[in-house]
C-alpha cells in the first residue's frame, strides 16, 4: 500500500454505490462500507460546484456522532448539471427518458463532491468533467432504459455502459468522475490526510 500515511485509521466508505466500492478498492484501501440514509436536499440557491460538496459533507456529518478517534469517513455526491439545473437520479422510466432526451447532444457537466472526515480533520473538494453526447434517438434511450435500468444514477446513466459506449463522443476531465469518484483527485487528498 502506497499510502502509509492511512494505516492508522479504519477507513468507512459511505456509499451504497458499487461503483465508488469498486474504484476505491481498486486504489488498494481496505475499507467497510456502512452508510446512513440521508436526504439529498440541497438549498436551491447553491451554485454548480457547491451542490455535489454540500451533500457530501451532510453525508459525512451524519457520521459525526458517532465517528471514533481513528476512523476515517470518506462520502462523495455525483450530480449532472445541465443549463443550469441539477439532474439527480431518475424517479422512473418516464423521468429517465426525459433526462436523456435533454443531454442528448448537448454538453453538460458532471461534478462529485467529496468530503473525508476524521475526529481530527475534515477535507472538502470537488471534481468536475464535461461530457458531450451525440444525438440519441429515441430508440437508443429505450433500449437504455429498458436493458440497463440506470435509477441509481445521476442524469439517468453511465458512462461504462452501454450508454456511454455508443453514446458520449467527447470527455474533458476525469473518466472516473464521471463513474461518480474522482479517484486521482481522491488519491491526492488522502496522501495528504
Amino acid at each position: 500500500m502506497v499510502l502509509q500515511n492511512l494505516l492508522k485509521y479504519e477507513i468507512i466508505l459511505a456509499s451504497k454505490s458499487p461503483r465508488r466500492q469498486e474504484l476505491l478498492r481498486d486504489l488498494g484501501l481496505k475499507f467497510s462500507v456502512q452508510s446512513m440514509d440521508t436526504p439529498e436536499d440541497f438549498p436551491k440557491e447553491l451554485g454548480m460546484t457547491e451542490v455535489p460538496v454540500y451533500l457530501a459533507e451532510l453525508k459525512a456529518e451524519a457520521f459525526r456522532p458517532i465517528l471514533k478517534n481513528k476512523q476515517l469517513v470518506i462520502t462523495a455526491d455525483t450530480i449532472v448539471w445541465l443549463d443550469g439545473q441539477v439532474l439527480n437520479k431518475p424517479t422512473d422510466y418516464a423521468d429517465g427518458f426525459r433526462m436523456l432526451k435533454n443531454l442528448s447532444g448537448k454538453k453538460h457537466q458532471v461534478l462529485t463532491g467529496v468530503c473525508l472526515l476524521s475526529t481530527e480533520k475534515k477535507v472538502l473538494f470537488y471534481a468536475s468533467t464535461d461530457v458531450w453526447f451525440k444525438e440519441l434517438s429515441d430508440e437508443e434511450i429505450q433500449f437504455y432504459l429498458e436493458n440497463y435500468r440506470p435509477y441509481d444514477k445521476a442524469g439517468a446513466y453511465g458512462i461504462q455502459e452501454w450508454i456511454g459506449y455508443i453514446g458520449i463522443y467527447h470527455i474533458e476531465g476525469s473518466f472516473f468522475n464521471v463513474m461518480g469518484l474522482p479517484v486521482q483527485s481522491l488519491y491526492e487528498h488522502l496522501k495528504a490526510f
